[in-house]
């Protein structure tokens, strides 16, 4: 019996040290298009999956456009339509990138650590580099990712009437928040 129970404690032990790739698919991306004329360009995308790799750095996220959901539907509507996002021929955004600092963050060790990620976030196949700052926290065996930016709508070929008019901003912030295990 004590056999078995080392045995047991040493694999479910190795598999945590080893554990290299901490995955969700439930993180949550904040889409914040908000203008004095109006407050409404604002939605939530709480299905996005994404990785982080402990050793090597690399990080990935990958968000269903149509997962945005907006409080107006018309909002909703002209975000998935062919003059803006066009989700239909364009169906996800992704990052792809790495950790640039990557001996700052202890994985192994409870506490935040702030570093900074570089890498290539894809809209409406317009892929552009991107440079943020993450904090990641880690506590009790998981890891959580947040970080916040802003894009040129322009930059990945959204324009309109909306955007010209004020009632849309033409830098969005983006908030990331991610629970990894």
């Amino acid at each position: 019996m004590k056999k078995v129970f080392l045995i047991i404690s040493l694999v479910t032990l190795s598999t945590a040290v080893f554990a290299q790739v901490k995955k969700t698919s439930s993180a949550t991306i904040s889409f914040d298009a908000t203008t004095p004329k109006d407050a409404l360009p604002k939605a939530d995308n709480k299905t996005v999956v994404g990785e982080v790799n402990t050793k090597s750095g690399q990080v990935g996220f990958e968000a269903i456009v149509k997962n945005f959901a907006f409080s107006n539907a018309m909002i909703q509507d002209h975000f998935n339509g062919e003059k803006w996002l066009n989700s239909a021929k364009f169906p996800t955004f992704t990052f792809v990138g790495k950790i640039t600092d990557l001996s700052k963050v202890k994985f192994d060790k409870a506490g935040t650590y702030s570093v900074t990620v570089a890498g290539e976030l894809t809209v409406r196949d317009v892929t552009k580099p991107l440079t943020t700052t993450v904090t990641f926290e880690v506590k009790d065996g998981s890891l959580k990712a947040t970080t916040s930016f802003s894009i040129k709508l322009a930059d990945y070929g959204i324009t309109g009437a909306p955007i010209e008019a004020g009632k849309i901003a033409t830098e969005p912030a983006i908030t990331v928040s991610a629970e990894l295990k």
